[in-house]
């Protein structure tokens, strides 16, 4: 039997919104997004970063880190931002 996919808190359903906020707010497109965290040393792709905005991958703590370098904020303000 496959194993279960851990459920998505309530604090990676609050950093997948502010992830998908701050990237449209200036204007990167999820190819843009997945490249840059590629370029700086995190292999993303367009789906991955598509999946954790929709809420259906978790974002673990190294995506969260490389996604908040290549739009250019805090790993903390995607954390801490309102629903």
């Amino acid at each position: 039997m496959p194993p279960t996919p851990l459920e998505i808190g309530p604090a990676g359903k609050r950093a997948a919104r502010a992830i998908e906020r701050a990237r449209t707010a200036r204007g990167v497109a999820q190819r843009q997004l997945a490249a840059r965290a590629t370029a700086l040393g995190h292999p993303m792709t367009v789906t991955t970063i598509s999946r954790i905005e929709r809420r259906r991958r978790r974002c673990d703590v190294d995506d969260l880190v490389a996604i908040a370098a290549a739009l250019d904020v805090s790993p903390l303000a995607l954390l801490h931002s309102t629903p």
